[in-house]
């Protein structure tokens, strides 16, 4: 018998390993991840910025009520970025997934039903995160903050960093 005889039946057998499909769909389940997690990323970063008042001709400013104003009015910039309850969503479905096919799973089809779900859950999470966090962000009210100067942003979707700067002069 020759050696290029035994290299194919051991191929042969490397590709019928039981469990060989489920490690392959655990590593799509890590991949998928990864990638959703970099999308949920760069889907979730964005700016925007409000000056209630202004500057006259001259130079001088005027506050929010239009009014001249020795004292510089304060602008607002808010951005936005990835909230680190998404990024621990994401671990934790991986491990809900990986967890569901040791507890439940009783053959490799349910196996590879439960990786295939955490994988949706995980695909669907990071564009629905990311949406909805630019949704609820272009809605903040930014021309509310120069009378309140409160901005409240309770969502778990995104965070969102807030800057208060002095107008500069022109």
């Amino acid at each position: 018998m020759s050696t290029a005889e035994v290299a194919p039946s051991a191929a042969s057998a490397a590709r019928t390993l039981p469990g060989a499909e489920i490690i392959g769909r655990i590593r799509r389940l890590l991949i998928v991840t990864l990638l959703a997690t970099a999308a949920y990323m760069m889907l979730t970063g964005a700016s925007r910025g409000f000056c209630p008042g202004g500057i006259t001709g001259d130079g001088r400013f005027l506050d929010a009520s239009g009014q001249v104003t020795d004292v510089a009015p304060d602008c607002i910039t808010l951005s936005l970025k990835p909230s680190p309850l998404v990024l621990i969503a994401f671990i934790g479905l991986v491990f809900w997934g990986l967890s569901a096919v040791q507890r439940r799973a009783v053959d490799t089809a349910s196996a590879l039903r439960y990786l295939n779900r955490a994988m949706v859950i995980v695909v669907v999470l990071a564009i629905a995160a990311g949406l909805i966090a630019h949704v609820w962000f272009r809605l903040l009210p930014l021309e509310t903050w120069a009378e309140t100067r409160t901005l409240f942003y309770p969502f778990p979707f995104g965070a969102v960093d807030m800057t208060v700067s002095p107008m500069t002069g022109p």
